[in-house]
């Protein structure tokens, strides 16, 4: 399973890497990082990276995260996105939603959680 993971902070590579390194290990998961929208539609949109599911911060430089979904929506209306945040407020959590969005993830981030959401919870 390929995830797309878009931050702006480089400690959410190491982050994810350190919490989700058994089932890297085990070939359950492939993490793919971008650290901006930009970097993000390129790895979407490249044929190397099968990604079934997408994890982004909202705000970013550049283009934000909310700005990422509504691209991603026009490419691709089916696949996961779930938008993240350390600012948990209504109109984020309002505006994810309208744009498509599956989901909202407060920071600091729940890695227990988030593994029942990629059902790789054992």
């Amino acid at each position: 399973m390929d995830i797309l993971v878009v931050d702006d902070e480089p400690a959410i590579v190491r982050l994810f890497q350190q919490r989700f390194r058994r089932e890297i290990r085990a070939g359950k998961l492939t993490l793919h990082f971008a650290s901006d929208g930009s970097e993000a539609l390129e790895i979407f949109n490249s044929s190397k990276a099968e990604v079934v599911m997408i994890l982004s911060d909202i705000n970013m430089p550049g283009m934000s995260g909310l700005e990422l979904l509504e691209k991603i929506r026009e490419m691709d209306d089916a696949i996961p996105v779930y938008m993240i945040s350390a600012y948990e407020n209504e109109e984020y959590s309002r505006q994810s939603t309208e744009l498509g969005a599956n989901g909202f993830i407060p920071k600091p981030l729940d890695f227990v959680g988030l593994k029942k959401l990629l059902q790789l919870d054992e």
